[in-house]
């Protein structure tokens, strides 16, 4: 099992935490915990899953990944 942190761009209330953790979790894979003080998301990843996978997701509904650790 592997992690990596996601800072995020755009959350501004608990409804955006819960969407980008929402759509974070439906990924095969991935447990998702969003913080929305520090707006970033922490992964962990049973699987290999890209980094570009995972922004892609994110991007979808509206939000930014700004960077990827």
């Amino acid at each position: 099992m592997s992690e990596r942190t996601l800072k995020i761009k755009g959350m501004s209330c608990a409804h955006c935490s819960a969407r980008v953790e929402k759509v974070l979790n439906a990924i095969d894979g991935v447990v998702a915990r969003v913080d929305l003080e520090n707006n970033s998301a922490t992964l962990k990843l049973s699987k290999n899953i890209s980094d570009e996978a995972l922004k892609t997701a994110v991007d979808n509904i509206g939000y930014e990944v700004v960077e990827v650790k």
